[in-house]
């Protein structure tokens, strides 16, 4: 499956995972409301944690996490039951990512210049107002800056603490292709903090 140029497969072919609800998953290929529903009650919360670390904005990830669910039906005929259907969901996450990761950039940017204006109902101390506004719009253009790709698998592997076996799957690439992902994001993040004078 590719999604504006990014390669990631969300096809899971091996033996089923522990605990893999498979009657779910067979009411999902089927279009069924109802199985829809229950996905989303028992995976909606780690979907949307993840989908806010990826792109660091509440409204984009929410749209997001309504995305993957309402392409279940037809993404779940991809699923063959490697991984927890939590593990496929995510990946679903990952193939519709791009379009928000860009939009909660230039959300984050827009929010870094009304943060400039004075505030009128705080105290001013400038000195605080300015260093915080300087380590948030370093840090969001640090990673707004990575490739999506290295920037998922720095969220799945640094900020998710998931295993790059798991990530690789997630991402839908072999585990040493994730490594050189992950290699290149931190390489990346370390010299625009250190650029900026952040350890």
């Amino acid at each position: 499956m590719t999604t504006a140029g990014l390669p990631i497969s969300t096809r899971f072919e091996a033996a089923p995972a522990a605990g893999v609800d498979l009657s779910l998953v067979e009411r999902l290929r089927a279009g069924n409301v109802a199985a829809v529903a229950e996905a989303y009650d028992r995976h909606a919360d780690a979907v949307r944690a993840f989908a806010l670390r990826l792109v660091g904005d509440t409204s984009a990830a929410e749209d997001l996490v309504h995305e993957v669910f309402v392409a279940l039906p037809r993404a779940s005929r991809g699923y063959r039951e490697q991984s927890s259907l939590r593990t496929f969901l995510i990946s679903v996450a990952v193939n519709h990512a791009k379009h928000y990761v860009r939009a909660a950039a230039r959300r984050r940017s827009a929010l870094d210049r009304l943060a400039r204006e004075p505030d009128a109902v705080a105290p001013p101390d400038p000195e605080r107002d300015l260093q915080r506004r300087q380590l948030a719009q370093v840090l969001s253009a640090a990673l707004d800056k990575l490739p999506l790709d290295q920037r998922v698998a720095f969220v799945l592997c640094e900020v998710e603490e998931r295993t790059a076996g798991e990530a690789a799957l997630i991402a839908g690439v072999p585990e040493a292709t994730l490594r050189t992902r992950l290699f290149h994001a931190k390489r990346k993040l370390r010299e625009r903090l250190a650029k900026q004078g952040v350890a």
